[in-house]
C-alpha cells in the first residue's frame, strides 16, 4: 500500500523519468527520479517549503500541538531552513523581532521571522550564542540533525545517536519548564539510559514516525513534552 501524504499534497502526481547517463549510478538515478516523483517534494516546492522535510515538523505539530505563538524556539542542524519556515510561521514570529533561532555549519537562506547562526553545533560557545541569540529560555528545542554519512551503517548509526544524545542534554539545559523536545533519532536506535533521562526529566516521552517520513526509512522522532525542571 502506498502512503499517501497529508491535506493539501498535489492530487496528481506528475512522473518524471531520469534517463540513464554515463557516470551516474544506476541507485543514484533510482534516487533521483524516487525524489522528483515524490508528492512531498512537489508539495514542498509549490508551497515555497526549502525541502520536504518541513512536513514531518508540520504532520508531529499538527498531531501534538507543540508550537503556539509566541513561542521562543531552538532548531539545532536548520539546514536548508524548512522547519525554521515552519517554526517561525506557526509561532507567528516577526521579522524584525524574531523567537526562532537556527543553527547550522552549512549555508542556509534567509528566513523571515528566524535567525540563522553558521556554527557547528557541537562548538563549545555554541549553547550560549543560541541563547543570547534567542533573548532567553527556549519553550520548544527542535532537532533535524544526522551526521554526514561514511557508508558504514554502524559508524553512521553511532555517529546520530551522538548528536541525538547532544541535542537532549542541551534542551534539558536550556528548556523553560513545561517546554518541549524533538529530535530525530533512529528505529532501535535510542539508548534507554538516555530514554531514562528523558522519562525522568518530562511528563511524557514518545516515539513519532510522522507520515511524510518514508516507509523505508529507518528513522524515528523522538518527542519529549512538558520538561519539569531541572533535577
Amino acid at each position: 500500500m502506498t502512503k499517501k501524504p497529508g491535506p493539501g499534497a498535489p492530487s496528481r502526481v506528475l512522473r518524471a523519468k531520469v534517463k540513464k547517463k554515463s557516470g551516474l549510478k544506476e541507485s543514484s538515478r533510482r534516487w533521483l527520479e524516487r525524489h522528483l516523483n515524490d508528492p512531498y517534494v512537489q508539495r514542498s516546492k509549490a508551497e515555497g517549503y526549502r525541502s520536504r522535510a518541513a512536513y514531518k515538523l508540520i504532520e508531529i505539530d499538527d498531531r501534538y500541538k507543540l508550537i503556539k505563538p509566541g513561542m521562543k524556539i531552538i532548531d539545532l542542524g536548520a539546514a536548508p531552513g524548512g522547519w525554521c519556515q515552519v517554526a517561525a510561521q506557526r509561532a507567528r514570529s516577526a521579522p524584525d523581532q524574531p523567537n526562532v533561532v537556527g543553527i547550522d555549519y552549512l549555508d542556509v537562506d534567509p528566513v523571515p521571522g528566524a535567525v540563522i547562526l553558521k556554527k557547528d553545533f557541537l562548538d563549545e560557545d555554541a549553547p550560549e550564542m543560541l541563547e543570547q541569540a534567542l533573548g532567553g529560555a527556549p519553550d520548544l528545542v527542535l532537532s533535524d540533525m544526522a551526521a554526514p554519512t561514511t557508508g558504514h551503517r554502524r559508524t553512521d548509526h553511532l555517529r546520530t545517536m551522538h548528536l541525538v544524545e547532544v541535542a537532549a542534554d542541551f534542551a534539558m539545559n536550556v528548556l523553560k519548564p513545561g517546554g518541549h523536545f524533538l529530535a530525530k533519532t533512529f528505529q532501535g536506535g535510542t539508548e534507554n539510559e538516555l530514554l531514562d533521562r528523558l522519562k525522568r526529566s518530562f511528563i511524557s516521552v514518545h516515539h513519532v514516525k510522522p507520515p511524510a517520513s518514508r516507509e523505508e526509512s529507518v528513522e524515528l522522532y523522538l518527542l519529549a513534552k512538558g520538561f519539569k525542571g531541572a533535577l
